[in-house]
């Protein structure tokens, strides 16, 4: 099977004969696909996920990332990507499936995830995100002059635990039973793979550029099968470059830009 990986495609930049054009290409180069996040829009996600089955006809295995919920809600966003999925053949949600099997040796499982604020320095970061602006879950923690930080923090923290609570539950289960797996999630579970213009996300990114809980949810389950072997796919910083964790375990984080979506790599699984 020839799996192509795509992150932070952002198709509602493009002009719709532009997502033809790309999404022919990948078609052409793949037998199924698979998104760590950042497709579009939550008001036009499920119009660029029904271009996307309807263009490329093959398996789409995909997570959404923070722009995927802007202008509505996560909640209600999840619950209307999950219906669109469950009525197709071919849209596959990994945030609600347990493990998909690619090959007899082979499976995939997925979480949207978030960055938990437990890295860099979430007191002293100034950074703003749109995030806080276009998502009503994090709206709510900043609509006065004093914003909430705390209770920002503890929404952070709890998207993301959400994430790692379902890895922690799939990821046993899957290498109980396949040697190799795919994890795709959207943010970075680590410090060292969140990227960013060729170096580390500084401390002032960091708490909004890579979830500590996730990776180490992954990290103490991959020493509890070493004979087992993980791969995650990742993106959300937009620069791209690759981490062995364990010799068992690596994560790729993607590049992106904005208008310029492209395939990260095509895999070979067997």
């Amino acid at each position: 099977m020839r799996l192509a990986w795509l992150t932070d495609i952002h198709l509602n930049f493009l002009e719709a004969v532009e997502r033809r054009e790309f999404l022919t290409m990948v078609a052409e180069r793949c037998d199924a696909i698979v998104v760590s996040g950042d497709i579009g829009e939550s008001p036009n996600i499920d119009s660029l996920l029904g271009e996307m089955e309807f263009i490329l006809k093959k398996p789409i295995y995909f997570v959404l990332g923070n722009h995927d919920f802007y202008k509505s809600s996560i909640a209600r966003t999840r619950t209307k990507v999950g219906r669109l999925a469950r009525q197709s053949d071919l849209l596959v949600y990994l945030t609600q499936e347990d493990i998909v099997e690619l090959t007899p040796t082979t499976a995939l499982v997925g979480h949207d995830g978030w960055a938990d604020a437990r890295l860099g320095d979430y007191e002293r970061s100034t950074v703003h995100l749109s995030d806080f602006l276009l998502i009503e879950e994090l709206v709510r923690y900043n609509q006065f002059a004093l914003p909430d930080r705390m209770g920002m923090r503890r929404m952070l923290e709890s998207l993301a635990q959400e994430a790692a609570d379902h890895f922690a539950r799939v990821l046993p289960r899957a290498l109980s039973t396949y040697r190799n797996v795919l994890a795709i999630t959207h943010v970075p579970p680590f410090r060292e793979a969140a990227w960013h213009r060729g170096r580390i996300s500084d401390d002032a990114y960091l708490p909004y550029f890579a979830s500590r809980i996730i990776g180490d949810v992954m990290k103490g389950v991959m020493l509890a099968h070493p004979n087992a072997k993980l791969l995650v796919l990742c993106g959300h910083t937009h620069g791209d470059g690759e981490l062995q964790v364990l010799d068992n375990f690596n994560v790729w984080t993607g590049r992106a830009d904005y208008g310029s979506p492209e395939i990260q790599k095509v895999l070979t699984v067997e």
